[in-house]
């Protein structure tokens, strides 16, 4: 039962804390789409899409009216196009023409984003992954709505080097082709170690093949709720704030239930997973950055911050587990540079480097996500920062991912505009010294020996 006091507490967070539901994702699996004629594959897609998100938009903010609950994002995900074009796709551009389907749907299905524009290549690549990572940078070139993510490593199965190496030239292959948008195509490019089948989060949402044929994923996001509940608790112990945060993250996990819950039953698909992930917004007062100055560091990057957002991290995701049976995606602190002002603040301040948010990563929920560096950062590089974090979710079992955005044209100093969600960056220095012999080795680095439990 919801007495009224909860429903005192959820409009207080909703109109002077920015909570809301970040986005409700429909998943739809293409794998009976498979044809042999690109064309005929295409108009399958098309139907299918078309067909199960018509509704979609209209039912989020149907239920966002009737229960007063702000959400944001609409957005669908798809089984990874790398395993649905095999054998139809002979080119690169073939993988594209994809691609602009996917962006046609996703504009008559009136969402935001539409992703799985993916390969997951973490032991190897086929001839159809390769080809669809070929095809990357001119698939979000010429699309405006889709989403790209390749999952390049895992736990079990190590780290794809010859992946690691083609994804750093891509990625800068990318940025050439949307310079004129300051580099924006790489903002939309992620890539992954340890990826789930059920993250509703762009740019990395994509329906994976252990899904039903269609779902619903909903992602809740607090920030400011957090910020706001820490706040009346400033001067307790670690028991009492650890108690606080777990407290706030079951009251912001059981609203997204309930729109997951309402969502489904109207669509009549699946529910799938809630994710509780504090995801931030350019907004000011929803910024993970200034939780962990509440928390009681003065910037982020300063000493205290890793321990700081490992407290963060560990207490949403208690907090939420009690509060849903299906809690998943990727549920904790998102920790991205362009996309929360306390972030960009602590960047161009000089207290947040990024060397330290690489240690940061150790402990959130994703990685290093949305961060501008310079245009002329080399692709073997990008590779070696890629590296580095497939290294630290694989070793620490846990999902990582990279969403870097080298600015074509741009130096340290400089400052980016996105616009939107994508927000604003200050473009961060890179170390200067080269990795171009060890990311060009090739072949695949080796499961860690805890990977082996059977």
């Amino acid at each position: 039962m919801i007495n009224i006091h909860e429903v005192f507490e959820t409009n207080q967070m909703i109109e002077r804390e920015h909570f809301d539901v970040r986005t409700i994702t429909l998943g739809i699996s293409l794998l009976d789409c498979i044809d042999s004629d690109l064309h005929s594959m295409c108009r399958k897609i098309s139907s299918k899409i078309d067909t199960l998100a018509k509704d979609l938009v209209s039912t989020g903010d149907a239920i966002g009216n009737e229960f007063g609950i702000p959400i944001v994002n609409k957005r669908i995900s798809v089984t990874p196009v790398s395993l649905i074009g095999g054998s139809a796709c002979r080119t690169p551009g073939d993988f594209a023409e994809i691609a602009k389907t996917l962006d046609e749907c996703a504009v008559r299905a009136g969402v935001n984003f539409i992703g799985g524009y993916s390969a997951l290549v973490s032991k190897g690549m086929t001839e159809s992954d390769e080809l669809l990572i070929r095809s990357i940078p001119e698939a979000l070139a010429k699309t405006e709505r889709v989403c790209s993510s390749v999952n390049v490593g895992s736990t079990k199965q190590g780290i794809n080097m010859d992946a690691v190496r083609l994804m750093g030239e891509m990625i800068h292959e990318t940025a050439v082709l949307t310079k004129h948008r300051d580099s924006l195509g790489c903002a939309k490019l992620v890539v992954f170690c340890n990826a789930p089948d059920d993250n509703p989060f762009m740019a990395g949402a994509f329906h994976g093949v252990t899904e039903p044929d269609t779902v619903i994923n909903v992602g809740v996001s607090g920030p400011g709720v957090v910020k706001a509940a820490i706040a009346a608790c400033r001067d307790s112990d670690f028991g009492t704030l650890c108690e606080t945060i777990k407290k706030t993250a079951f009251k912001i996990t059981r609203v997204g239930q309930l729109v997951a819950q309402e969502a489904s039953s109207r669509l009549g698909v699946p529910f799938g997973i809630c994710d509780l992930s504090l995801a931030p917004t350019p907004a000011i007062g929803d910024s993970v950055a200034d939780i962990l100055k509440e928390i009681g560091v003065e910037q982020p990057g300063a000493p205290g911050t890793t321990a700081a957002l490992a407290l963060l991290n560990d207490q949403v995701k208690k907090g939420g587990l009690m509060a849903s049976s299906y809690v998943g995606g990727l549920s904790g602190a998102f920790i991205p540079v362009s996309e929360d002002q306390g972030m960009i603040e602590a960047v161009e301040c000089g207290a947040l480097s990024l060397e330290k948010l690489e240690a940061m990563t150790c402990v959130c929920s994703v990685g290093l996500d949305m961060i501008a560096v310079p245009g002329d950062t080399t692709p073997a590089t990008l590779s070696g920062i890629i590296a580095d974090e497939m290294a630290i979710g694989m070793i620490n079992q846990k999902t990582t991912a990279v969403r870097l955005i080298p600015v074509i044209g741009k130096k340290v100093g400089d400052t980016v505009e996105f616009g939107g969600l994508l927000g604003h960056a200050p473009v961060m220095p890179v170390n200067g010294f080269g990795c171009g012999r060890f990311v060009n080795r090739g072949g695949r680095i080796p499961a860690p020996v805890h990977a082996f439990k059977n």
